[in-house]
């Protein structure tokens, strides 16, 4: 079983794809282009997405950084310093483009 992990960052979008030991199969990266948006944002994040899992097998969810917080009560980005995302439904959005369950994570825990 593969695994997806993708980085939103403030300039670039970078996903990966690993095999069952870790090892790299598959690396993209493009940039994020915050000043068109949120659907841009939510469409680059799936177009990079399918990319990655045209390459995959068996993946059963993927895993996001962003650079803000999930709202747990409230299902919605909090403290974003990609403006646009804040108020939206990033990961709800996300699980219904790609039809499979997104973990997220503030990218500052990620990197810890």
């Amino acid at each position: 079983m593969n695994k997806i992990g993708i980085d939103l960052g403030g300039t670039k979008i970078e996903g990966i794809v690993l095999d069952e030991n870790y090892n790299t199969i598959d690396r993209k990266r493009i940039p994020t282009n915050r000043e068109d948006g949120y659907e841009a944002i939510i469409n680059r994040i799936t177009g990079l997405g399918h990319q990655l899992l045209e390459k995959s097998t068996g993946v059963e969810q993927i895993g996001i950084c962003t650079p803000g917080a999930v709202d747990p009560s409230k299902g919605v980005m909090k403290n974003s310093n990609t403006i646009c995302l804040i108020g939206k439904p990033l990961q709800k959005d996300l699980e219904r483009e790609f039809d499979l369950p997104v973990s997220m994570e503030n990218d500052a825990n990620c990197f810890a």
